[in-house]
């Protein structure tokens, strides 16, 4: 599955692309800086929902001691700090021309901000935690209690007095921008949607020969891949 996954990233990501930055209007208010949307939303939401699918396999794990629950957490907590970056990196780009600075503390950017520190904080404590399951047991209280900071992030601008703008797409109204820029915001969202379970399998992959590296069928699969290259 994983090369049809890279292909719908790759077919996504240009349609996303070419629409967002070559056939959406330009907009009245941002003029041309907008575009940068098309980066910055689908990494934002990106960001959010691995982290809630990160803590939902980590608190599978941690219920019912089921090891792949564990190894898909650890597949997918460095794309989810990668996509929280991006957020942070490409909000920071466009808060400049628009707001005259790179950063604020402001509501949503600092809620996001701990969120990139939750990514890098259970990455780092799986790495000090030698035992698998110990690793796994310790990053799973870890992700359940950091879990609480996406409803933040995602009410962050509702509850606060905040610089950052609405939310311009929501499921019980219809979307405050053009139909254009919808469509290519989502194509952008679906290739990093792609992408991001392209990336974890790989990752959940390399992490099961890892672990179980002393097992027959591991033994078996890297003799044949060994033949392969041979």
């Amino acid at each position: 599955m994983i090369p049809w996954f890279w292909v719908l990233a790759a077919v996504f990501g240009v349609i996303g692309l070419y629409i967002g930055f070559l056939v959406a209007p330009t907009d009245a208010q941002q003029g041309e800086g907008y575009r940068i949307i098309f980066l910055h939303v689908p990494a934002s939401w990106m960001s959010m929902f691995i982290y809630v699918v990160m803590a939902f396999w980590a608190g599978l794990g941690l219920a019912f001691n089921f090891r792949l629950s564990g190894m898909m957490a650890q597949a997918l907590a460095p794309t989810g700090a990668l996509f929280a970056f991006l957020s942070l990196w490409t909000g920071a780009l466009w808060g400049k021309p628009m707001w005259g600075t790179w950063w604020v503390w402001d509501a949503r950017l600092t809620s996001e901000l701990i969120l990139l520190f939750l990514y890098v904080g259970f990455i780092a404590l799986r790495s000090a935690i030698d035992d698998p399951r110990r690793a796994d047991n310790a990053s799973a209280v870890l992700a359940l209690v950091g879990v609480v900071n996406v409803p933040i992030i995602y009410f962050s601008v509702k509850w606060w007095n905040t610089l950052h703008q609405g939310s311009s797409v929501s499921l019980t109204k219809s979307p405050s921008m053009a139909t254009t820029m919808l469509w290519g915001m989502l194509f952008c969202a679906l290739a990093c949607w792609m992408y991001a379970i392209a990336v974890a399998l790989m990752r959940v992959r390399t992490i099961m020969l890892e672990r179980e590296r002393n097992t027959e069928w591991v033994r078996a699969e890297i003799a044949r891949g060994e033949a392969a290259e041979a």
